[in-house]
């Protein structure tokens, strides 16, 4: 059987499921989990041959250890909001890792465990409202991901009193959350020397698999491969096998590559629930369209003039004056809070929308906002009979 037929629908869907998903708890989603199982075999060998990933199917989930081309800034845990989260995240899995599996425990003691193994000592303090609020995050980051359940009390009592008392479960998998390392990790000094952290051979490097696993993992992972931000042989690669390439992803992610001169990108084309997409349902996604039409209307009037490789450097003024027109423009049609609130904090949100879809980056040396090509890729605007109504009731 050939591998387009052996990778069916199904296949395709618990790919993408992998992808999306930290993993599939087997006591949670119990029917995808039974699908990746059933065509592990097909999954393993694609995912393998393209990604260069490994694949987990154990008998309470499945996961697929996703490591990234290059680390993105929205990769982090997006519930977390300081380093001091992922800090005490480390602690608690220190802590657990010594329990069992469906082993109780009571917050107290774990709070004294964390003052133990919390690196800088004399620094972290229950009495804090930030620190107990840290932990928080950091607790119900891991019962949504099934590490940790509560069986009497609620975990956010601890935000206003120290003294609060939660009883805890931990799972089975909690053991499984970190990936296997070739060496321990105090060995790694770097980012870098973790993200190299694999087993390839001579073969692989001879081959060209690694440069394979570099184009499609960027592609999957990320919303846009830029040329700067790449290696030049790895855009050569994407020009080169283009047809390929195409056929393969609408074939196993129902996804259509589109390479441009300084930029590639997978688009979908139909919305389907189990991907995160952009545009998505959140009024700033909207906004964004709207404002990319605007940035549109400037290049063509040839106010503001991208270089060479599609890049429009904008000082924070000029960005902010263009956020400002689209609310002007546009803003009858967003909710109340983007309507009515701080044009501060409008400006705030979009540009970080912007820089966690890769449509823009923020210079912090000169101050300045530069908006990238993927920018313009869409635009949105309100249907002509929003309009016709808008201009009656203002008469």
């Amino acid at each position: 059987m050939s591998e387009k037929k052996g990778f069916d629908e199904l296949a395709r869907e618990g790919f993408i499921v992998l992808l999306e998903n930290f993993w599939i708890l087997r006591e949670k989603d119990p029917e995808t989990y039974q699908l990746i199982r059933d065509r592990e075999s097909t999954l393993k060998n694609y995912i393998l041959d393209k990604c260069g990933y490994q694949l987990i199917v154990h008998r309470h989930f499945a996961k697929l250890e996703k490591i990234p081309a290059q680390p993105e800034p929205w990769m982090g845990i997006s519930v977390f909001q300081s380093p001091l989260d992922y800090a005490l995240l480390c602690c608690v899995l220190a802590y657990i890792e010594g329990l069992t599996g469906y082993e109780q425990f009571l917050l107290s003691d774990l709070c004294n465990e964390v003052l133990a193994l919390y690196p800088e000592k004399d620094t972290l303090d229950w009495r804090n409202y930030e620190h107990r609020k840290a932990l928080v995050r950091v607790l119900s980051y891991l019962a949504e991901l099934g590490i940790l359940s509560v069986v009497d009390g609620e975990t956010t009592a601890f935000n206003f009193n120290e003294g609060s008392e939660v009883l805890y479960e931990v799972s089975v998998v909690a053991r499984y959350f970190m990936r296997s390392y070739p060496k321990d990790l105090y060995q790694y000094n770097t980012i870098e020397e973790l993200l190299a952290a694999e087993n390839y051979d001579s073969e692989d490097e001879m081959s060209g698999a690694r440069r394979r696993y570099r184009v499609y993992r960027q592609l999957l992972l990320s919303p846009v491969i830029y040329r700067q931000e790449t290696e030049e042989a790895d855009f050569l690669y994407l020009k080169n096998y283009l047809s390929r390439l195409k056929d393969d992803f609408e074939t196993h992610t129902g996804f259509q590559l589109e390479v441009y001169k300084n930029s590639a990108l997978l688009v979908a084309p139909e919305p389907r629930s189990v991907w995160t997409l952009f545009p998505n349902q959140k009024v700033i996604s909207d906004i964004t369209l709207q404002f990319s039409a605007y940035v549109r209307e400037q290049v063509e009037n040839q106010i503001w003039q991208p270089d060479a490789t599609g890049r429009i450097s904008l000082s924070w003024l000029e960005f902010e004056q263009g956020v400002k027109q689209c609310q002007e423009k546009y803003s009858q049609g967003w909710s109340k809070h983007y309507r009515d609130g701080l044009m501060s904090s409008l400006v705030r949100e979009l540009l970080d929308y912007l820089k966690e879809w890769k449509f823009a980056q923020a210079s912090e040396e000169d101050s300045r906002i530069i908006l990238l090509p993927a920018l313009g890729r869409l635009q949105g605007d309100y249907p002509q009979d929003f309009w016709d109504k808008l201009e009656t009731k203002e008469r």
